[in-house]
């Protein structure tokens, strides 16, 4: 199972490899590219249509302003969609982003993470795919725990 990270513009990739580290943490195959929905349309269009078909079992879309592309590729695809917001140059504080990908019509779904949220859209993607591949579960499995133990640490070192 693969999973697909797109953006709409080399500028998202400083947030967008949050996601790609954590599918990498995973071992988690992952195709990486730009999609422009306003610059590359028909890239977006032939990308949208064909990922199922090239072995992509989830897509995150990072995008920024606007915001258009995780819920065009969302419409186009039988695959979920995890929406990134980007804050960006021409954001407006971001919630143009927000908003863009998360208030879509209902039949067109996109599961929405937080502002440069790209860490918690890989994790979600990873447990999607942990659905169907038990070494990714196991992987997820422990992640949790560490996390658990991370917190319990600094508890303990407070307390001291």
């Amino acid at each position: 199972m693969k999973v697909a990270v797109i953006m709409g513009s080399i500028s998202d990739m400083p947030v967008m490899q949050d996601a790609i580290d954590i599918l990498n943490g995973f071992d988690i195959e992952t195709e990486v590219d730009i999609v422009s929905a306003h610059r590359t349309p028909e890239k977006l269009v032939e990308f949208s249509k064909n990922a199922h078909l090239r072995g992509i079992s989830v897509i995150i879309a990072g995008a920024g302003g606007a915001a258009h592309l995780p819920g065009m590729v969302a419409s186009m695809s039988p695959l979920p969609v995890i929406g990134v917001p980007v804050k960006s140059s021409n954001s407006i504080d971001g919630w143009d982003s927000i908003l863009s990908i998360l208030q879509m019509p209902g039949g067109v779904p996109v599961a929405t993470v937080a502002l440069n949220g790209a860490k918690n859209a890989g994790i979600l993607a990873a447990q999607i795919v942990g659905t169907q591949d038990k070494c990714v579960l196991d992987k997820i499995i422990l992640y949790k725990e560490g996390l658990k133990d991370s917190v319990n640490k600094s508890s303990e070192n407070l307390k001291k």
